[in-house]
């Protein structure tokens, strides 16, 4: 598999689902992926949040991209299973800051001295259609 084609499709359906864990007890939610480029998968974040602090615990995850079709017939999904990175990259910072900034009004607090940006820039990735019901 290219990992171009991964790029194209997540960016294609931004919004996936990320499983992480909290001792022994899993947690899924949907985020909408920030980017991604030939260095990885990146996200936002804001340090105060229990996403944010079960990955510091355990930066271990998988991430779902799914494509949205129109019939089971057209189903496709990406899965990604990796370690998360926190980034501290300012200029990376102020470009999050910058594009999710309307998000200090839902958070009613100034959003740039808690905003973070994950990356997944390694673990493994595969695609899944119905024809692949069958085979783990």
């Amino acid at each position: 598999m290219d990992f171009k084609e991964c790029i194209q499709f997540a960016t294609a359906n931004p919004v996936c689902y990320i499983a992480t864990t909290e001792g022994d007890q899993p947690h899924v939610r949907a985020l909408l992926m920030w980017f991604a480029d030939e260095t990885g998968f990146y996200f936002l974040t804001m340090s105060p949040k229990a996403f944010s602090r079960q990955l510091k615990a355990n930066p271990k995850l998988e991430l779902c991209f799914y494509n949205k079709p129109p019939t089971l017939q057209t189903a496709k999904m990406l899965r990604v299973t990796g370690t998360v990175e926190f980034l501290t990259d300012p200029a990376l910072l102020k470009r999050g800051y910058e594009e999710r900034k309307f998000l200090e009004d839902i958070a009613g607090q100034p959003l740039m001295p808690i905003v973070e940006v994950l990356r997944i820039s390694s673990g493994d990735a595969h695609f899944w259609t119905t024809m692949d019901v069958m085979k783990e």
